[in-house]
């Protein structure tokens, strides 16, 4: 006899356990076991004002942008939405069934505000790093670096020779690569050899080329 499924949704109450929905040999549950975030909220801590509405946990904001990296989601606001609907995502990052996803903009505010100010990307590298060397997975022995090329955000025709001299727009028209490029240079020497072109949109760009195709900023 052949069955068929009622469709019935109309139960006010669920006895539902999120961790038993996601699989013993997800990605995520390998990395929640060794995910240590416990010193985040007292680094971030002089960042955040005393007064007003509680923020989001920004523990919250960094498993999710882990959950983005990890799945290869390059959209913060498909990310949210991902994180939405996937029960080992919400496991992941703490939700449960009915807690609220950010929205899309908290990143962009957090990762050009106190984020960047804070250097916590920084900070979670080296935790990173640290913990992989107490697990034995570093030796020391070798590198690996990424040669992607990633096209900037610069036009061609915005760019001047290195050896000429370079005129700045006035500070309050200077968009924010140029802000920090100029601040590192006041801060350090500059370290390398000099570019052939600079771009005047985003200066940390360099002029280059993949095999076989014409020249462009990356």
């Amino acid at each position: 006899m052949m069955g068929q499924h009622s469709g019935n949704q109309d139960r006010l109450f669920y006895s539902f356990n999120l961790g038993a929905h996601v699989p013993a040999d997800h990605l995520l549950r390998g990395i929640d076991r060794f995910l240590d975030l416990t010193e985040l909220r007292q680094h971030l801590a002089p960042f955040y004002s005393h007064t007003g509405r509680p923020s989001i946990d920004p523990e919250l904001m960094v498993r999710m942008l882990l959950v983005g990296y990890c799945f290869g989601i390059r959209s913060e606001r498909r990310l949210c939405e991902e994180v939405h609907l996937n029960l080992a995502y919400r496991w992941f990052c703490r939700l449960g069934l009915e807690d609220a996803v950010p929205d899309h903009s908290s990143f962009s505010k957090n990762r050009h505000g106190r984020f960047r100010d804070s250097d916590t990307f920084r900070q979670l590298f080296e935790m990173v790093v640290e913990r992989c060397i107490a697990e034995g997975l570093v030796a020391g022995e070798g590198f690996a670096i990424d040669a992607s090329i990633i096209r900037a955000d610069a036009n061609r025709r915005r760019g001047v020779p290195s050896t000429e001299t370079v005129v700045w727009p006035a500070p309050e028209q200077r968009s924010r690569a140029v802000r920090e490029y100029l601040a590192a240079l006041d801060e350090v020497e500059p370290i390398g050899a000099t570019p052939k072109y600079l771009s005047m949109t985003d200066p940390a760009a360099r002029w280059t080329a993949a095999p076989g195709c014409p020249a462009f900023y990356a």
